[in-house]
């Protein structure tokens, strides 16, 4: 429209650069690359290695196979999923017991799969975890 006076330029010109913004935003949230490329707990039982190396108290990450296993006493432990509830990215980061997602900054209990921080509401799943001849085994059918 002729004579268009500056301020209205102006307001279009902020309008695109919010956009690719905007973009970045979206793209931050989608279930894309997280850095990691096994997004599923496990199906079947994995061997996560000697039993010892989870002392009495402590808690385990193992990235690889998306599991966290805690040793609550000599003959106890427990075994979760690391797959995020809220988006299903992997974790990758333990802190004593407190497991943190990387995609959203969810929070766990490693052990008891609790959330301790949203944006996710659903616990972790429990898998079946139990030490056969000196090694941890997790996951369906352990």
């Amino acid at each position: 429209m002729p004579g268009t006076p500056p301020p209205a330029r102006r307001t279009v010109l902020r309008a695109a650069a919010l956009v690719p913004a905007a973009g970045l935003g979206i793209t931050a949230c989608s279930s894309g690359d997280d850095g990691g490329s096994n997004r599923s707990a496990p199906t079947a039982p994995v061997d996560l290695g000697a039993s010892d190396e989870v002392k009495v108290g402590a808690s385990k990450l193992y990235t690889d196979e998306n599991v966290v296993v805690s040793r609550i006493s000599d003959d106890e432990y427990k075994a979760f999923s690391t797959i995020c509830t809220h988006r299903q990215c992997p974790i990758n980061k333990l802190e004593g017991h407190k497991l943190i997602c990387p995609c959203h900054g969810s929070q766990f209990d490693a052990t008891n799969g609790k959330v301790l921080h949203d944006p996710a509401v659903k616990p972790l799943a429990e898998l079946p975890v139990k030490v056969e001849g000196g090694k941890i085994v997790a996951g369906p059918g352990a």
